[in-house]
């Protein structure tokens, strides 16, 4: 039927009763009657009404079982029901309410009674499902919106590291590399639950993504140093290393100017965390073991692996195989020791 009056389904044994109510309704709604609960469930079989009426006192399956059929079958269970009944023992309403009821209207039933009772539950129907897809077009802008978000966030943070790189030319596919080394190294680790309690409590895509402001602090480094083609004196290095404090700062300016995000706290730890070594010897804190936070761990293995197969001013690339033991022969030095066997698992997905 295409005339736009809801459905309604009247379920009796009784054909008095039947009558009786799709006489009441039939002016205002499309009134289909069936004697029985097996013959409702074959009517659902090929239409859905918006509203089933429905007897409590009924031979071979009675009101009570009828409709947790109907509630247990999803096709079927969000149908609003109301019990027609002679019962009016505040117990019988219960049970009716605790199955899934929204009503209870008692036999004899008053017909303009019916016909208001019908109508507004019909009508907060309606505007129920007009609340639900008001809210779902709300959660899709809102999920348009974040998305729109994480791709200016993903796009501002590409602009800075490929900024780093077009001073640092020599690394160029740096930031790129090692965020696909540092996914695969996540990869591994959550294959093998190690550090799962951190790694539960972060967005792994906004973590890796942050990753792309770990070298950041570069931007503040002369470029007599930074493409300086050999070796850096000890005083050119000290300046070098400033660049985590550097990435820091950088990282900070931007929260102070945006609302707080997880992926810059991220970034900010990376770009602080990420040369300070397990032993205690690394920079600018000379932070040691588990204190360097998880997120300058890992960066240490794909930033240093990286370094170490890439060609630069003051040095050749090494072949994969020599830099694997480098870093393998660092774990308990320099590098997270509970990592090792999940690097050594990982990096033959690098190439």
């Amino acid at each position: 039927m295409q005339d736009g009056k809801k459905k309604v389904v009247l379920v009796d044994d009784n054909p008095v009763n039947l009558k009786l109510a799709r006489n009441t309704l039939m002016e205002r709604y499309n009134v289909f009657t069936v004697p029985s609960a097996e013959k409702l469930f074959q009517f659902l079989e090929q239409t859905l009404p918006d509203l089933i009426l429905l007897d409590v006192v009924m031979p071979e399956i009675n009101g009570y079982e009828a409709i947790g059929t109907l509630k247990s079958n999803p096709r079927t269970a969000g149908i609003p029901v109301i019990f027609l009944t002679s019962k009016t023992d505040t117990v019988s309403e219960l049970e009716g309410f605790s199955l899934g009821a929204i009503d209870y209207i008692s036999k004899p039933f008053s017909p303009q009674l019916l016909l208001k009772r019908v109508e507004v539950h019909l009508l907060l129907e309606s505007q129920k499902a007009e609340l639900k897809n008001l809210n779902e077009n709300l959660q899709h802008l809102v999920d348009e919106k974040t998305g729109e978000v994480l791709e200016l966030q993903n796009a501002v943070m590409i602009t800075m590291a490929n900024l780093v790189e077009c001073r640092d030319d020599v690394t160029g596919g740096h930031v790129e590399r090692t965020e696909r080394f540092l996914r695969i190294l996540v990869e591994e680790m959550g294959a093998r639950g190690i550090y799962k309690d951190i790694l539960d409590t972060w967005d792994i895509n906004l973590f890796l993504q942050s990753s792309k402001l770990h070298d950041v602090g570069k931007i503040a480094i002369k470029d007599s140093i930074l493409l300086k083609p050999g070796p850096l004196t000890r005083e050119e290095f000290e300046e070098m290393k400033k660049h985590t404090v550097f990435g820091e700062t950088v990282i900070e300016k931007i929260q102070q100017n945006a609302r707080e995000s997880i992926f810059l706290t991220h970034a900010k730890i990376m770009a602080g965390t990420h040369h300070e070594k397990w032993d205690g010897t690394g920079y600018p804190r000379g932070m040691a073991g588990s204190n360097i936070p998880l997120q300058g761990r890992l960066m240490a293995f794909v930033d240093v692996y990286d370094a170490l197969i890439s060609d630069r001013p003051y040095k050749k690339a090494f072949p994969p195989e020599q830099a694997v033991k480098i870093i393998s022969d660092g774990c308990g030095t320099q590098f997270d020791p509970d990592l090792k066997n999940v690097f050594l698992a990982a990096v033959g997905r690098f190439k």
